[in-house]
């Protein structure tokens, strides 16, 4: 049953498993050709010193360990019951696929563990890693999560990433084309991207017909790029009633078959630089549902494809 006004993945999880199911972040060491010298040694002007977005991770532990410490905290908390690996540091498929194998094989081997979120770059998806995604998604509940950021290729090129959006237009396709879940994210807000620009991503996921969205407020960490630029004034960030709105003008313009995996990025207390509102993430997603509430609106209600 759906209690948002949007396909929200919590909904679309105890749909399917008819339970409470978490996902459990993992670090299993992977690095990133952004990084490593492959393309370049500075990474994307975003990302921390642990890869974006992960935080809180018991990186002395391994992959199986991490997840039972993280089961403990999830039951907890939630009083989920089952759970889904989620490889979410740096670039989780720039491996061989034997090591990949391994590495996915000792997630699924925990008790408990019902599916993979494996995050990585649209660059870093040969055709038999591909093959092998598509293998394991017949064996498990699997998305792969694509870092599109941007349509635009200014923005890409302010963002260090190293990949134009046609990379990722070809990842998409190879990857639906076999069958596998692709789940984008998205940031808005970025320098120089106009509300209608950043408005019309939605009808470009709509083209590319992925199966999932992770939309991110642009925010400012500790050690990134970002954070000199914001500290010299070239960039700035939104505030939040502005990007509750623009939250919302988007969800209406989304093909309503698009499961919403996140509306908001929460980059944790002692690395936030900016906005220091995006802290109090349900004070966020409780604004924008009061927003889509008083519009009696929904997702999709504005989609193109």
């Amino acid at each position: 049953m759906q209690t948002k006004r949007y396909r929200a993945f919590s909904d679309e999880l105890k749909r399917l498993f008819g339970c409470r199911v978490q996902r459990i972040a993992v670090d299993a060491g992977f690095t990133c050709p952004n990084r490593d010298g492959s393309l370049d040694t500075e990474g994307c002007i975003f990302c921390g010193g642990h890869g974006s977005g992960s935080y809180g991770i018991r990186r002395d532990l391994d992959i199986a360990a991490q997840l039972e410490d993280g089961k403990e905290v999830m039951r907890r908390k939630y009083k989920a019951s089952k759970f889904i690996a989620y490889f979410q540091s740096y670039t989780n498929t720039y491996a061989s696929v034997v090591q990949l194998r391994e590495l996915y094989s000792a997630a699924l081997s925990v008790p408990d563990m019902v599916g993979l979120i494996i995050a990585t770059r649209p660059d870093c998806l040969p055709d038999e890693i591909l093959d092998y995604l598509q293998e394991l998604s017949r064996r498990t509940y699997l998305w792969l999560e694509l870092g599109m950021q941007s349509m635009y290729d200014r923005s890409l090129e302010l963002l260090n990433r190293r990949h134009d959006h046609n990379c990722t237009v070809d990842a998409v396709c190879r990857a639906k084309s076999r069958g596998v879940r692709v789940c984008t994210h998205v940031i808005l807000g970025l320098p120089g991207e106009s509300r209608d620009e950043m408005l019309r991503m939605a009808g470009e996921l709509n083209r590319l017909g992925v199966d999932g969205v992770k939309l991110h407020l642009l925010h400012v960490m500790k050690g990134t790029g970002l954070a000199e630029m914001y500290g010299r004034g070239a960039v700035k960030v939104m505030g939040r009633d502005e990007y509750a709105g623009l939250v919302c003008d988007f969800l209406e313009r989304l093909d309503p078959r698009i499961v919403i995996h996140r509306l908001t990025g929460d980059g944790g207390h002692a690395n936030l630089v900016a906005p220091l509102w995006s802290l109090k993430k349900f004070e966020i997603l409780n604004l924008i549902d009061a927003e889509m509430e008083r519009r009696g609106t929904e997702q999709g209600v504005r989609c193109s494809r």
